[in-house]
């Protein structure tokens, strides 16, 4: 059974051909024997590392190595001191070294067990329950027992349990945005796709498709499963999230160089200071040679260098930039930007790249009305909002229903005309409900003794269906001349990226006998017609401006079409042109290393795949360039745990995103993003300052001691000195 074939290009009758099924569906057996030999429909779950492996891994951090290995040195020193009988209270040193490794290694634990809730998040995401058709009857099945050949029947507010080829719908529409980034919810059809060329076709243009762990909105119809479990686009994403490796921070690579080179330092200390100590109190010394004598100058030099070496690593350094870290997170919460992993709090102030989703980031996610061609606003709005099935509740500042029929029922309300009021006062009676192929909808109500139908759908089909128009008050036979202004601003709207839809009406003295679309949508009277897009929001034009100022490059990538990319990436300022934005398939043609050379040639990329996105961060970071990442849907994921910096949606974003993400907005504003950069800079410095402090401190103690033994001037004896030393960490 081939679970590679692209469905979308062939007719749902060679796909239930090639499934071995029928519309019917499969038979009870059918389904038990495919059940068995291909697995269940579920994601495979992430191996579970043991809370003592966890442990040890988190014991690898080449500063805490060190430490460990001060802590061993200092109890072989106290050992030595006290004669091979050493009290509890002689291993203070060592036991304060031993709690700063074990809060450090707790902290590592609680932060990677909240990470290991991505995959699980991710395995809830599919329907528990699906209506699906077996032996011909439909039954309410686990989602774990679809199998590929299994035909489902779906309505609205059903989730989709596997990915699967359309074959019937009726005004279907499917929210996508969590696995495409679509914006809007999708009109599904049956058709095939019949591609020309035999590049893969981005998710959000399969519309003869369905998703697992997408949404049906609106409308009904049915659907065959073709791909299940792993093998879903769904398994895919957490294919590509267990996949993915965290790179080190810029801190940890700089604690990491750190570690090295106070390695070498700590050994060559110890060299120097026991040949020292030998040359001087052996070789140089009035006594005269003998063993014992060497024997006892090299033990007591061998501890003065042990303690020189111990008092040269920074125990306290671990502890001091995490406090640091700590007081970061906190300012960080107040200005909205809620750190889950401590590092991200300094990899912050070194991003040089933001690659950003734009819905809901960069916009406000919320579809609005902002162009309007009429002579009459109000009926233009009136009609828009009482032809649509959105609901505006009493008290209520916004819509709720489809988010473009939301916009229609806000803009009447912005004009003080509330959709219950509207249907209080002309009541809907029927409709004829929009329709894929028709392109409109219908409704009628009545007004008055009579009664008046409105229509909202596509330009082009509604002005073909009119035979008059509205100017100003009058009413005027329709015209080729009129089509053709009417045709232009539609364009020109389109050209604008938005979204067009344009009304009529039609009234009757008494109730249509017949309410069929064919006997309803003719001989209507045009209103107008209106333009709507997701606005920017209005912070993230001053945010974009000081990213530029503080060398931070913008990337917008998003899965909505390119027109509507570069329009709003033009308004924000991220491009000039649209010659710096490219569609996912684009990305394509390039190998990884081509892609590292052309990736500063582009700001935005419209209609991606989760792999783009991943490949997109890879390329940045290969040029050296620390990267942030921000999205909300699940194919976010896997670019999010790549990026040096992931940053998740704290109110859009799903649990899968927020689990892998360094950061969370609690308000899913670029803007925040900008304020937490800025504020990620002043706490880098701070820790480089702690640093620089804690090292010079004691290097400073170190040479002091050296140097007075060099020339053989006692400061402090050598019990006295280290408990001074000890006390300074």
């Amino acid at each position: 059974m081939d679970t590679k074939s692209r469905y979308y290009d062939m007719s749902s009758s060679d796909v239930l051909s090639e499934l071995g099924t029928s519309e019917k569906g499969l038979s009870s057996a059918e389904a038990a024997e495919r059940l068995s030999k291909y697995g269940p429909n579920k994601l495979a779950e992430a191996e579970k590392t043991s809370m003592i492996t966890k442990f040890i891994k988190s014991l690898a951090d080449p500063m805490i190595i060190m430490l460990l290995v001060a802590a061993l040195v200092q109890a072989v020193v106290t050992v030595i001191e006290a004669g091979g009988k050493p009290s509890i209270g002689d291993f203070t040193d060592v036991f304060v070294i031993l709690l700063v490794v074990i809060i450090n290694a707790i902290m590592s634990l609680v932060q990677e067990n909240k990470a290991e809730a991505a995959m699980d998040a991710l395995m809830v995401m599919t329907a528990a329950k699906a209506k699906v058709l077996r032996d011909g009857q439909m039954i309410f099945a686990d989602s774990e027992t679809l199998v590929v050949g299994d035909v489902l029947i779906l309505e609205a507010g059903d989730s989709v349990a596997a990915d699967c080829r359309i074959l019937s719908a009726h005004s279907l529409k499917a929210e996508e945005a969590a696995m495409t980034g679509e914006s809007l919810p999708v009109l599904k059809m049956v058709d095939a796709l019949n591609c020309e060329n035999t590049a893969t076709v981005p998710l959000g243009d399969r519309s003869n498709m369905l998703f697992s762990g997408s949404t049906v909105v609106y409308g009904r119809g049915t659907a065959v499963v073709v791909k299940t479990g792993m093998d879903t686009e769904m398994g895919k994403i957490a294919g590509a999230l267990t996949a993915a490796e965290k790179e080190q921070t810029p801190l940890q690579k700089k604690m990491a160089e750190l570690s090295g080179f106070l390695t070498k330092l700590v050994i060559g200390i110890c060299l120097l200071v026991f040949t020292v100590g030998i040359i001087e109190n052996v070789f140089l010394s009035s006594e005269p040679f003998s063993w014992s004598l060497l024997g006892n100058v090299s033990i007591n030099t061998f501890v003065a260098a042990i303690a020189l070496a111990v008092a040269a690593i920074p125990e306290g350094l671990p502890t001091v930039v995490t406090i640091v870290l700590s007081i970061g997170v906190t300012s960080m919460a107040k200005r909205k930007a809620l750190v889950r992993k401590l590092t991200a709090v300094e990899t912050l102030g070194c991003t040089q790249i933001i690659c950003s989703d734009k819905t809901g980031t960069l916009t406000q996610n919320k579809m609005t009305v902002v162009e309007t061609d009429t002579p009459n606003k109000e009926l233009l709005a009136k009609a828009m909002a009482l032809c649509s099935d959105s609901e505006l509740p009493d008290g209520a500042a916004e819509a709720v229903g489809e988010p473009t029929e939301n916009a229609l029922v806000n803009f009447a309300a912005s004009l003080n005309m509330r959709k219950p009021a509207l249907s209080a006062a002309e009541p809907r009676v029927s409709e004829a409900p929009f329709d894929s192929e028709r392109k409109m909808m219908s409704t009628i109500h009545k007004q008055g003794e009579g009664f008046i139908q409105y229509t909202k759908g596509a330009c082009d089909q509604i002005v073909e269906k009119c035979t008059y128009y509205l100017d100003g008050e009058s009413v005027r036979p329709m015209t080729e001349v009129k089509k053709a202004e009417i045709l232009k601003a539609n364009k020109q709207y389109a050209d604008k990226a938005l979204r067009v839809l344009t009304a009529a009406y039609k009234l009757y003295d008494v109730m249509p006998t017949s309410v069929e679309p064919a006997d309803l949508e003719y001989d209507m009277i045009y209103i107008g017609l209106l333009g709507m897009i997701d606005p920017c929001r209005p912070e993230v034009y001053e945010a974009i401006r000081n990213c530029r100022a503080a060398g931070i490059r913008p990337i917008m990538i998003t899965g909505d079409h390119i027109d509507t990319a570069v329009a709003i990436a033009k308004d924000l300022g991220i491009v000039k042109d649209a010659s710096e934005a490219m569609v996912g398939a684009g990305l394509d043609k390039y190998t990884d290393e081509q892609l590292v050379e052309e990736v500063t040639k582009y700001s935005v990329y419209a209609r991606v795949q989760p792999e783009h996105k991943s490949r997109i961060v890879r390329a940045w970071q290969a040029r050296g360039c620390v990267t942030a990442m921000t999205g909300d849907g699940v194919n976010d994921a896997p670019s999010i745990k790549a990026a040096d910096i992931g940053i998740g949606m704290g109110i859009t974003g799903t649990d899968v995103t927020k689990g892998v993400a360094d950061m969370v907005l609690a308000d899913d504003n670029f803007a925040t993003i900008v304020n937490a950069v800025e504020e990620g800079r002043k706490i880098y410095d701070n820790v480089c300052k702690v640093i620089q402090f804690q090292l010079s401190t004691n290097m400073a103690e170190v040479l002091i001691m050296f140097f007075a033994s060099l020339f053989n001037f006692t400061i402090l004896i050598c019990y006295v000195l280290r408990a001074k030393m000890s006390a300074t960490m």
